[in-house]
């Protein structure tokens, strides 16, 4: 990475128009494997009330990437919601093209499924040719567990949980 200050900045609910805004270039980016189409005012969909929990829920997190001040995108944390697994998940990790190939996602996204006691998942789409090699990549070189885990929610997720070290 080069000598650029990376900063992760936890946002209030007074940035839900930012991170909004930001969400665009990661729905576009998407949408070809998604198959997603704008809505009729140009914009792709966002489901108000889930982003609003990002400021509502404990152990969510709507979080600014800045580099050398510059927003340089943002990373969603959520509590995973599937039955019977208590692990943070990494929601959405997305890099402005300008920022990319830096390492800056690599190292934010080792810094924070290495960090305190919890277990993460990371789950992508197979579709997502990009983000499957990101994630394979840091997931290989993680100095912690992975296991791949097949939960019925969405046969088209990978899904990965990070467990902590044991001694």
């Amino acid at each position: 990475m080069s000598s650029a200050t990376v900063e992760l900045v936890q946002t209030g609910p007074e940035h839900a128009e930012l991170i909004r805004n930001l969400y665009q270039f990661y729905a576009y980016e998407s949408s070809d494997w998604e198959q997603e189409d704008v809505e009729v005012d140009g914009r792709f969909y966002i489901h108000e009330a889930h982003l609003a929990r990002y400021w509502q829920e404990p152990q969510w997190s709507a979080n600014l990437i800045l580099v050398d001040g510059f927003i340089a995108g943002f990373l969603l944390i959520e509590r995973s919601e599937l039955p019977g697994l208590e692990a943070q998940e990494l929601a959405d990790l997305f890099i402005l093209k300008k920022y990319r190939r830096q390492g800056i996602g690599r190292a934010l996204a080792t810094q924070v499924l290495t960090s305190g006691g919890a277990d993460w998942l990371v789950r992508f789409y197979g579709q997502d040719e990009l983000a499957q090699a990101f994630w394979r990549s840091v997931l290989e070189e993680l100095p912690r567990p992975v296991h791949a885990i097949e939960p019925d929610d969405d046969q088209q997720l990978l899904s990965f949980l990070v467990t902590q070290a044991i001694h």
